[in-house]
């Protein structure tokens, strides 16, 4: 067991609400800086800048987590982590034919960049990501845990997109495990508030759009990963987040 220093919520210039600079190269330098271990990239509703960002991150040492910041049918957003970069590819395939297609407008929402591994744009998508998908909560989950992956409600602690604010409360049997704050001070409150959190997994996360809000160090998880291999760490952190 060793301890990592994380940051499971950076969206890139994929998303439309973050910078244009949020490039994976740029995204993965200065994770460096700041100290951290374990980086996932989660777009809105897209993974496809994820290729580019395992290039960069190895570059530095950083283990990459292939995600997505999925927006549901209720217009909650969740967290889908995966251990394998095929894997996120393939979900990413599968909401990709479940957005809501409205033709992006750059002028007013901003860019939605396609990297590759130079630190190139090579596309840009054409439906605005910031959209919701026909996928509701619940298949939202079955779906990225068939595929072996993580799936819980991000920044419960916010109103924009929060599982709480949208749905009122927080479910008292939940099937997901874990959940994302935005902010660690917030623990307190919503263990008492909401006594079924007590029992789950949580990780405390930036939700950043631009290079200044990346976490530093001061998030750490304990996680198996003897034998050592990167894919190893991935394991282990999608196992601690399924509970």
């Amino acid at each position: 067991m060793n301890s990592y220093n994380y940051d499971l919520h950076i969206h890139s210039c994929l998303s439309p609400c973050a910078d244009d600079d949020m490039t994976p190269a740029n995204i993965a330098g200065m994770a460096h800086l700041q100290g951290l271990n374990i980086v996932a990239l989660t777009d809105h509703n897209s993974s496809k800048n994820c290729p580019a960002f395992f290039a960069h991150a190895k570059k530095y040492g950083i283990v990459p987590i292939a995600g997505m910041e999925l927006t549901t049918a209720e217009d909650i957003h969740v967290i889908c982590l995966f251990d394998t970069l095929d894997s996120a590819m393939e979900f990413d395939g599968i909401v990709e034919r479940r957005l809501m297609y409205v033709k992006n407008r750059p002028d007013i929402f901003g860019c939605q960049l396609i990297m590759n591994e130079n630190d190139e744009t090579v596309g840009e998508i054409e439906p605005l990501l910031i959209n919701a998908t026909d996928i509701d909560l619940d298949e939202a989950y079955k779906i990225c845990t068939s595929m072996g992956g993580a799936c819980y409600p991000a920044h419960i602690d916010r109103d924009s997109g929060g599982m709480i604010s949208i749905l009122g409360n927080f479910p008292d049997n939940p099937k997901y495990a874990a959940f994302e704050l935005n902010f660690k001070e917030s623990l307190e409150e919503y263990m008492a508030r909401f006594p079924v959190t007590e029992k789950m997994q949580f990780v405390v996360s930036s939700d950043a759009h631009n290079l200044w809000k990346i976490s530093d160090a001061g998030n750490t998880l304990s996680l198996d990963d003897e034998p050592y291999s990167s894919q190893k760490v991935r394991e282990s952190l999608i196992k601690y987040l399924r509970g």
